[in-house]
């Protein structure tokens, strides 16, 4: 056994979010038309279908068709949003005008948050959506150990005026993204900081907000948050459409042993194949973390 560190590597980043849907079509054309994704795989087991989308060979979403589940309620424990990230104005741009053109999007808001600039969106079943990209880190702020973010006004009509162009939007597909934060509804803030802070091992970088948490690795501004502004109270999930995993990547093999011993430490159950650990969170939403090069084969295994 190696010996335990308390924080994830600092190169740690988030991979594909697994969403449980009814209706594996529909979505699967909501993603491609309104985020511009790509099938990469597809596999069934049984009645069940698992499709991998994404950008290039990056993948960015599963969705499981799971059509005789529940939908979601929203006061339980789960997803918040997902949030893609893009790599400059301009594509975030091509993304946000595509996901607006989208008849079944939900368009919920834009915010500065002084970090990043984001649009959010809700899919046709209820799954929330965040387009975002970050500022350089050069400018952003920290004070004794807190990254300062807030919520103000981007006008979102403005933001497109000023990057969209016809180039770019045609070239979507081709534009990198990647998922770069989830951010999840929990029962219990502090119960959620011994699971993703103490135990997975990200570190806690945002706490000034009533009701939730952000944490990350590598001094980014937030690879996970956790809030109870719909949840609080919540116990375990129930078996429903929405989130069906979180996935983590970290660079080598020695990083999942040091989850392990972390986990074991604080009596966690786990269950590790060699390639991936995956533990549960105190609600019961499955995390899955794996060595890096995690490809849309592997989502499917």
């Amino acid at each position: 056994m190696p010996d335990q560190t308390d924080s994830l590597n600092p190169d740690t980043m988030m991979d594909a979010v697994t969403l449980r849907v009814g209706d594996l079509e529909a979505m699967s054309g909501y993603y491609s038309g309104a985020l511009a994704l790509t099938p990469l795989e597809e596999r069934a087991y049984g009645r069940e279908v698992h499709r991998v989308l994404g950008r290039g060979a990056t993948p960015m979403v599963k969705l499981v068709h799971t059509p005789d589940l529940p939908g979601v309620d929203p006061r339980q424990a789960g997803l918040y949003h997902t949030a893609f990230l893009f790599d400059d104005a301009p594509s975030l741009a091509a993304t946000v005008y595509r996901a607006a053109q989208t008849p079944r999007s939900r368009f919920v808001g834009s915010s500065d948050h002084l970090v990043s600039e984001a649009f959010y969106f809700t899919d046709p079943e209820g799954n929330g959506i965040e387009l975002y990209s970050d500022r350089p880190r050069s400018q952003w702020a920290w004070t004794n150990g807190q990254i300062q973010m807030a919520t103000e006004y981007l006008d979102p009509n403005a933001y497109l005026q000023r990057h969209l162009t016809q180039d770019v939007l045609d070239a979507a597909p081709a534009l990198a993204g990647r998922v770069g934060h989830v951010h999840l509804q929990v029962g219990d803030v502090a119960l959620a900081r011994a699971f993703y802070v103490d135990a997975l091992g990200f570190e806690s970088t945002a706490t000034g907000y009533p009701g939730a948490l952000f944490a990350s690795a590598g001094g980014y501004h937030h690879h996970v948050a956790m809030n109870t502004w719909h949840s609080a109270g919540a116990g375990p999930r129930a078996a429903s459409l929405g989130l069906g995993d979180v996935a983590i990547s970290v660079p080598t093999r020695e990083d999942l042993d040091a989850l392990i011993a972390r986990l074991t430490a604080r009596g966690v159950p786990f269950a590790d194949d060699g390639r991936a650990v995956r533990v549960s969170d105190p609600w019961g939403t499955q995390v899955t973390v794996a060595a890096s090069g995690t490809t849309a084969d592997d989502l499917l295994a």
